[in-house]
């Protein structure tokens, strides 16, 4: 095709999208006022990339040749997959887009709703390689972790596992849950075999733990998503929770997993009173 071609492609793959997306999926308010066209309007898409309606409206139209920047504030807003991306970079004749250089993860707003909705659950939103996006007090308070003050980097669930000893004492079946976690991150490895991220997170823990080295290198798990652990919580007791990981249908790389228990049982009265032991200001100071 030539660059005439190549624009008029991009536009109708753009306007495609953006017929796919609602604008809950990206984080706008939904009203009761009838929409005219499917999915997004072309201001709003322009509104969230940063860039004026006329700008958006000429990519559409194959007028424009938008930039790199541009191209990669549309996969941010377009929610695009590495797949989509690659191809919207192609169609635009940017090498780099062929690149895969992802961007941080954010907790995907659906997923935060539920999250925030949870008063005694325990809940956490895990994205690519595990990395904790999200969580709640209750969660905070069940694992004893003041997740804010973790830098985002180190913010991850596999190493908070196998790097912090208070883990190894409040599962207890700490080898279970452990082989759980390395089994998820070897099914991410064989579906992104350039991650380097991943290559880097398992070469870390690789050295630092013979287990996590054993266990990467030994018979594949088949992990799972969901059943029941047994938590020694130093403040709460011994709780027997249900846990259940939910998979996000708009972004299926983050996956939201609660933790909890059947009302009036002795693990549910533990979790409130854990909720009431995170709220007090001692327990937050």
């Amino acid at each position: 095709m030539n660059s005439s071609a190549h624009r008029k492609a991009l536009g109708q793959f753009l306007k495609a999208r953006r017929a796919e997306l609602s604008p809950r999926t990206v984080g706008l308010p939904e009203t009761d006022r009838r929409r005219r066209v499917a999915g997004l309007r072309r201001d709003e898409v322009a509104m969230l990339a940063a860039i004026s309606t006329n700008y958006y409206t000429r990519l559409e139209q194959g007028r424009l040749a938008p930039s790199t920047s541009v191209l990669s504030e549309l996969v941010r807003v377009l929610h695009l997959s590495d797949d989509q991306r690659d191809h919207l970079f192609e169609l635009a004749g940017k090498e780099a887009g062929r690149v895969r250089r992802r961007a941080p993860q954010k907790a995907h707003p659906r997923l935060r709703t539920v999250l925030n909705e949870l008063s005694v659950a325990p809940g956490v939103i895990l994205g690519r390689h595990l990395d904790i996006l999200a969580w709640n007090p209750m969660a905070a308070a069940l694992f004893g972790t003041d997740f804010a003050k973790v830098s985002q980097q180190q913010r991850n669930y596999v190493r908070q596992l196998f790097t912090d000893p208070a883990m190894r004492t409040l599962y207890a079946d700490w080898d279970d849950s452990a082989r759980n976690a390395v089994a998820v991150l070897r099914q991410q490895a064989a579906a992104r075999p350039d991650d380097r991220r991943l290559a880097d997170l398992v070469g870390e823990l690789s050295v630092q733990d013979d287990q996590f080295c054993q266990w990467w290198g030994g018979r594949p798990v088949v992990p799972r998503t969901g059943g029941t652990k047994v938590f020694n919580h130093p403040v709460a007791g011994e709780l027997s929770l249900a846990w259940d990981a939910l998979t996000c249908v708009a972004d299926p790389d983050q996956q939201l997993v609660v933790w909890s228990a059947e009302p009036d049982s002795r693990a549910y009265e533990g979790l409130r009173f854990l909720s009431s032991w995170a709220a007090t200001p001692a327990m937050n100071s």
